[in-house]
């Protein structure tokens, strides 16, 4: 397993969003799971694991005006109801994630066969936290939020020593972030400074689903995520969280993108035949200034360039005039095209190119 797995791939991210619920987190799977079917795309729901009781301490535990405490014992769900959220990612058809918190809820992402751990940028860090995630030895994703520069390079060379997968998402730790705070630009010098590392887009801007799908994927982001949630229960829906209408618009946008990006960006694309006929239309031809007779060698004297370029004309591109330019085979009368067959040319003898001086032009 290498870094493909991490290609052209969706995190939908449920975080607490299930409310502690079983039903609504199934509910979420169900809604998403047919949006990322009906556009056919690679998909993963991810989950948080926490182990509540030891995660928050103690003396905390009670604290309903710490918000962040308050949340997490608000939506907190067994180990048995997590099970059954991820046995319902897999029958959706989509790919079972988690993010893990803490030390034992790396052995829960074990134990429910996670294919793929995912690093929140608060714990991007925490190197007891990567230590344990490394020995599962199963690919990773780490959120680049506030990260500094040094930690960076050391969690791509810790993972890269153990060969384990990795993908880098660049990441605004703010929930919401405003348009003007994306940063897209750090897409290329996250890609730049680690060429052999995928990198995503973990995105938490709340007024477009398009714009900045467009141009992370056209940058070279191959993973992206977004939270996602329902809103048809009566729950108030966080502002950075997305609707399923909103995630068909930002796979579409993907769609797009991957269409108007085209095919490979490593070699020479292939060319479009109607804009090869469009090209040859301004090209220009070879035509005989005079007459011309048979064994001579063209010269500037000798020809002229002009449009239309004709069927089995010489064009431009092919002209090479003076010492070790063209020699007539046949003569050619004043301003008749000067065609390939009557030159001693390397096209002569080549079928294929002989074929495509007659198709081209007029």
């Amino acid at each position: 397993m290498g870094n493909q797995i991490f290609e052209d791939l969706f995190v939908l991210e449920m975080a607490s969003n299930h409310q502690g619920s079983l039903e609504r987190g199934l509910a979420i799977i169900d809604r998403f799971s047919k949006v990322v079917r009906f556009n056919n795309v690679r998909a993963a729901i991810k989950l948080q694991f926490r182990d509540i009781d030891n995660f928050i301490h103690k003396d905390f535990l009670d604290r309903q005006d710490i918000r962040y405490v308050k949340r997490l014992s608000d939506t907190k769900m067994s180990k048995e109801d997590f099970a059954k959220l991820v046995n319902a990612i897999r029958q959706s058809g989509c790919i079972p994630m988690s993010t893990p918190f803490d030390e034992k809820s790396v052995d829960w992402c074990v134990e429910f066969d996670m294919p793929i751990i995912k690093v929140a940028s608060a714990d991007n860090n925490d190197w007891t936290l990567l230590e344990k995630i490394a020995k599962t030895r199963r690919p990773v994703i780490i959120s680049t939020g506030g990260m500094s520069q040094k930690d960076m390079d050391d969690v791509v060379t810790f993972f890269a020593h153990r060969s384990i997968p990795l993908s880098l998402n660049h990441c605004i730790a703010a929930y919401p972030h405003e348009d003007k705070e994306c940063e897209l630009n750090q897409i290329d010098y996250l890609k730049k400074r680690y060429p052999d590392t995928v990198i995503g887009y973990s995105c938490h801007e709340y007024h477009d689903w398009s714009a900045s799908m467009y141009i992370a994927y056209g940058k070279g982001a191959r993973t992206f995520e977004r939270h996602v949630d329902i809103d048809d229960d009566g729950f108030q829906v966080a502002t950075y969280s997305s609707l399923p209408g909103q995630i068909d618009t930002w796979f579409k946008a993907w769609h797009k993108a991957v269409e108007m990006c085209g095919t490979s960006s490593t070699q020479r694309r292939n060319f479009l035949d109607r804009e090869i006929t469009y090209l040859d239309s301004y090209v220009r031809g070879v035509y005989a200034k005079r007459d011309l007779e048979a064994g001579q060698t063209l010269t500037e004297d000798d020809c002229y360039l002009a449009i239309p370029l004709q069927k089995g004309q010489v064009s431009s591109r092919e002209l090479m005039l003076g010492k070790f330019g063209h020699k007539l085979l046949n003569s050619c009368k004043k301003d008749e095209p000067i065609t390939v067959d009557i030159l001693d040319t390397p096209y002569s003898e080549d079928p294929k190119m002989l074929k495509s001086f007659k198709e081209r032009g007029l």
